[in-house]
């Protein structure tokens, strides 16, 4: 991959993680990147495009960090399953911690139509799944439904992390997670 194209990505990426993405012209992209709209244009057709770039990257990363911590932190499967919102706490507390970029851009693109709300439905979808490799891995019957359980405790705190910096949200979410899931152990 190029410097420059990844200098575009990351210039992109942050721009749409703090102004919003219908706020950041191409415009703003390429000034604070130092480059053209035809450079830009030459690595992204579309502004579109670049969305959809930053958003796979993103998931991407938050999900390599994730595995890495629960491989490196963890033995067992329902410890995985116990440690998940540990790291989540962990992520969301750091000082670069800026959001969920798949839940901004689904709001910023509320059309189910959209490219790029499909593109963010779907990373909610693997989340959960994810979560739910999880439970199956430790045993748990009703996998799914725990996994949806979880994925909702940790979006919806996550995004309250994001409205308000140090709201505890994500502290009371993993109590009830550990609820949760010890209940779901047990059966």
């Amino acid at each position: 991959m190029s410097a420059l194209r990844e200098k575009i990505l990351i210039v992109a990426t942050t721009l749409f993680q703090t102004r919003g993405i219908n706020s950041t012209g191409v415009d703003t992209i390429v000034a604070t990147a130092g480059t053209t709209k035809m450079t830009l244009y030459k690595y992204f057709r579309t502004k579109e495009d670049l969305i959809l770039e930053v958003l796979k990257r993103g998931h991407q990363d938050f999900q390599d960090w994730l595995n890495d911590k629960l491989a490196k932190n963890t033995r067992q499967p329902a410890e995985k399953l116990q440690k998940l919102f540990d790291f989540i706490e962990e992520w969301v507390t750091a000082p670069d911690f800026q959001g969920i970029a798949f839940i901004k851009a689904s709001a910023e693109f509320p059309s189910e139509e959209s490219a790029i709300h499909q593109l963010s439905a779907e990373h909610a979808r693997q989340f959960r799944e994810y979560v739910a490799s999880l439970a199956r891995d430790a045993g748990v019957n009703d996998a799914d439904g725990l996994a949806l359980q979880l994925s909702l405790l940790a979006e919806g705190s996550i995004q309250a992390e994001q409205m308000k910096r140090g709201s505890g949200s994500v502290t009371y979410a993993k109590k009830a997670a550990k609820i949760l899931i010890e209940n779901a152990l047990k059966f």
